[in-house]
């Protein structure tokens, strides 16, 4: 098994795997797990061990407002017997493979539908950036627990049993919740502002009690326009909140955020926002987060 998140599974996988696995599909192999993000995939891999084969479609550091599905990447989730999406039109180009392997039998899980959404007003951060419901709920440890526990049933359905596994792995992650927590309790209240490169930190800032003061690119997807008056409007927002940190990402056009910098006096740090670590671990992606947040802003 790949342990990504907490030793803990290794040893309830020594344990449990040997009485309770996952069923073997009609032709004889492993039950097929296609995920579409890499974050939410070594979730999946914690949660189902060796008890089904997971694919992720998506590389690693590739941007998902960007990213359009290869013909290989269509035919393993043709193929697959579950899916693991993350919604919200995250992966845009995918929905209609997604709607045409449902039809075909295919199990489709959307995360998305199973973690409480944030709808991001009109006009949000500063900017007159367009409504709509938040597919970035990666970043919030608590998010990803639910997602979690609504995951377990659907994997059983398809032969997958982690009724053992998805207690701990909640639990594992409420543990997360606390430790980011206490890693980011170093920021004065004064200096819990965010500035980013598209709005990816609404669940994060949520959660651990930060304020969007706006983003280079306006919007939940780092593919929409920059216009110039919403650029003067930002560069006015962090000068008059006195913002010094802009957090870059994946997607952050590097000209234009680094002339907003030279402009405003503001450093820019980027944000593996959509980036696993070396080590493939969701624990210490979040960890390295709250990391560059912590020692930008404290």
């Amino acid at each position: 098994m790949r342990l990504r998140l907490f030793l803990g599974l290794a040893a309830l996988a020594l344990v449990a795997d040997g009485c309770s696995g996952a069923a073997a599909t009609p032709g004889g192999g492993m039950p097929s797990v296609v995920v579409t993000t890499p974050v939410l995939g070594t979730v999946v891999e914690d949660l189902v061990g060796d008890r089904a084969t997971v694919t992720v479609l998506m590389g690693n550091g590739v941007d998902p407002h960007d990213w359009s599905p290869s013909a290989k990447d269509i035919e393993r989730v043709e193929k697959a017997d579950l899916v693991v999406a993350n919604g919200l039109g995250l992966e845009e180009t995918l929905e209609k493979p997604l709607g045409e392997a449902e039809k075909r039998g295919v199990v489709v899980f959307r995360a998305t539908d199973h973690v409480t959404v944030r709808e991001r007003a009109p006009g949000e951060a500063g900017d007159a950036g367009a409504a709509g419901r938040d597919p970035h709920f990666w970043v919030d440890p608590l998010a990803m627990r639910d997602v979690v526990l609504a995951l377990a049933p659907v994997l059983g359905s398809v032969g997958v049993d982690v009724a053992d596994r998805a207690p701990v792995l909640a639990t594992a992650l409420v543990e997360l919740d606390e430790e980011t927590r206490a890693s980011l309790s170093v920021i004065p209240e004064a200096r819990r502002l965010l500035v980013t490169g598209h709005e990816s930190m609404g669940y994060f800032a949520d959660r651990y009690g930060f304020r969007l003061v706006g983003a280079v690119v306006p919007g939940l997807t780092s593919q929409g326009e920059v216009a110039a008056g919403e650029l003067a409007a930002l560069r006015a927002a962090i000068e008059d909140e006195g913002v010094t940190v802009i957090f870059a990402e994946i997607g952050t056009p590097s000209a234009v955020v680094e002339a907003i910098g030279r402009e405003t006096g503001a450093a820019v740090v980027t944000l593996p926002s959509h980036t696993l670590p070396a080590d493939g671990s969701y624990a210490t992606f979040i960890g390295q987060i709250a990391a560059a947040v912590a020692a930008a802003l404290r």
